[in-house]
């Protein structure tokens, strides 16, 4: 082949990996902008509830740490369109992205744990910085603290180091979603959704109407009827996927007509999780602890000796049994027919 060929070959190639390159970091950016975003505060989770049990709201309440960045946006192309087309998402995470340059590998090091989570392969810092953190090696610690808490807060995720000798890593779902049909090997982990509707229904009173719910979800991007790129269809994800795996309840008001439906915590929801660690996911998104929120810690706490006593009675009767079934072998082992 002559050689002006191979050269223009070879730039032709360099081009369209330039392309897929820019492609790549368009999708991580929407799939987990690490930008500074609006998430719903505990007052607006809290609609409704008797002005007397509604604690103040801490300062600063009304910013997350950029998680719901992550949660905004309808799907990957749609979250690639707003950033050329400069909608004023995209400028501000600009703003922020100049501002501290280190979200950017943040931003990369979030799709690379994305894809390593759902392709169900091991997780290295060998990895992390050969493929995201690149010459920012020095700043590892605080772009892996970052990249932890947005996939903590956005999808639920906990990233747990399980060998420190080879600083190996594996992220772990707060809940278990893969039990009876909701495949997240397919999907974009979908606890985080979940936890902030049960968080929803924790401040509404345990009861929480479908509007209030839909009212909280919409300021951050997600909406009923409109596809998002993580969590897929989320009516369809909360009316029906989380309901078949018992962490929801969807049912009719009572004496509603029109009819009108509402949320409630399912059977696996209360196995699973509690008032308090819920209580204490918000209060991460918020950047404040759970005591900030004293009515609702207060319920927590309750929940929690609750819960206690239901455990100490259980090891109680399993005792009990065993104690009993002890007493029967003897009697019978020394009165042989």
């Amino acid at each position: 082949m002559p050689r002006g060929q191979k050269s223009k070959l070879r730039a032709r190639e360099k081009r369209r990996q330039a392309r897929c390159e820019t492609q790549a970091l368009k999708e991580a950016q929407a799939t987990a902008a690490a930008a500074a975003g609006e998430s719903p505060s505990a007052c607006a989770l809290s609609g409704g509830r008797p002005a007397a049990a509604t604690p103040r709201c801490p300062q600063g309440a009304a910013s997350s740490t950029g998680a719901n960045a992550a949660l905004s946006g309808t799907d990957s192309d749609e979250g690639a369109r707003s950033q050329d087309e400069g909608s004023p998402r995209s400028s501000k995470g600009s703003e922020v992205s100049r501002r501290d340059p280190l979200n950017k590998k943040v931003v990369l090091l979030v799709q690379f744990l994305l894809q390593k989570y759902q392709k169900r392969e091991p997780i290295t810092k060998a990895d992390m910085l050969k493929f995201a953190v690149k010459k920012y090696r020095q700043q590892f610690n605080e772009i892996l603290k970052r990249a932890s808490e947005h996939m903590e807060l956005a999808f639920g995720l906990d990233l747990k180091e399980v060998d420190p000798i080879r600083h190996c890593y594996t992220l772990v779902n707060k809940l278990d979603l893969t039990d009876g049909g909701l495949h997240e090997d397919e999907n974009m982990p979908k606890t985080g959704l979940l936890m902030i509707v049960l968080g929803v229904i924790f401040m509404k009173g345990n009861c929480a109407p479908e509007e209030d719910v839909w009212e909280v979800l919409n300021m951050m991007g997600v909406y009923a009827e409109r596809r998002h790129f993580i969590y897929g269809e989320p009516k369809k994800v909360l009316t029906q996927d989380l309901v078949q795996l018992q962490y929801l309840q969807y049912r009719q008001a009572a004496d509603s007509d029109p009819p009108r439906f509402e949320f409630l915590w399912g059977q696996r929801a209360y196995a699973e999780t509690s008032k308090m660690r819920v209580l204490e996911f918000l209060a991460k998104i918020h950047d404040t602890v759970p005591s900030a929120f004293p009515s609702w810690y207060e319920e927590a706490l309750r929940d929690e000796e609750e819960r206690a006593r239901a455990r100490a009675a259980a090891r109680a009767r399993t005792a009990a049994m065993a104690s009993a079934r002890a007493r029967a072998l003897a009697s019978s082992l020394s009165h042989p027919k």
